[in-house]
């Protein structure tokens, strides 16, 4: 723990830095925009549930979101120094940017619920069970839990201490924010566009860093 803590420290006390500044401020935008997306998403799976379910659904994803994060976080800042896997985890963001820009376009309309502006318009089928949602809600949170991990990592590998504030922020804009970021992100896709732009970079950079990095990258094997 104190570990983290003087990562934290040792990263924020050079926040003026140009690296450690563009890092902090793409972790920032991934965790905006998939704060938002993540809130329509869960929002929409709950939307056909009475209210009380609907409420305990949306805390169920809350809470998966923060334990899955944490854990992919632990194991994602290790997997990062095996040969070849920033490449694929490049390659993986590259699919992840792909299926945003799927969910970026209209795909028509579930019941949507009042918790979640904007779920409305998500597209995706709304469970009709508690059991169901609660399903649904926990392996969609494994999927994105991990793409947050990875673009999030990607933006800040070296730089450990804004990884790990990054994770914090994403889960608390999802619990405190999203709705007002899940509002705003529907009204004004541009953002969107803005954050997706930003996870392309990322996977370009790590696609990149992943090849010719003299101690990890993919071009090791071969020389």
């Amino acid at each position: 723990m104190m570990e983290l803590w003087n990562h934290i420290v040792a990263d924020f006390s050079n926040i003026g830095s140009p690296a450690a500044l563009a890092a902090f401020g793409q972790v920032l935008m991934i965790d905006v925009l998939l704060a938002g997306d993540n809130a329509i998403v869960v929002g929409a799976l709950a939307a056909g549930l009475p209210a009380e379910q609907r409420r305990k659904v949306i805390l169920i994803g809350i809470i998966a979101a923060l334990v899955l994060r944490i854990a992919f976080a632990l194991v994602v800042t290790q997997l990062m120094q095996v040969v070849g896997l920033i490449f694929a985890g490049g390659l993986l963001l590259l699919w992840v940017s792909w299926k945003m820009y799927r969910e970026l376009q209209p795909a028509g309309a579930s019941g949507g619920s009042p918790e979640i502006e904007g779920d409305e318009h998500s597209g995706v089928k709304p469970a009709k069970s508690f059991a169901a949602a609660a399903w649904a809600v926990a392996v969609a949170d494994v999927s994105m839990s991990l793409d947050n991990v990875l673009a999030v990592a990607g933006a800040a590998r070296d730089h450990p201490g804004i990884l790990i504030v990054g994770l914090i922020l994403s889960v608390a804009l999802m619990g405190i924010a999203a709705n007002f970021i899940a509002k705003y992100i529907e009204r004004y896709r541009w953002i969107a566009y803005v954050g997706l732009a930003v996870i392309l970079y990322v996977a370009g950079k790590m696609i990149y860093d992943g090849f010719v990095d003299p101690s990890v990258g993919v071009a090791t094997l071969f020389s």
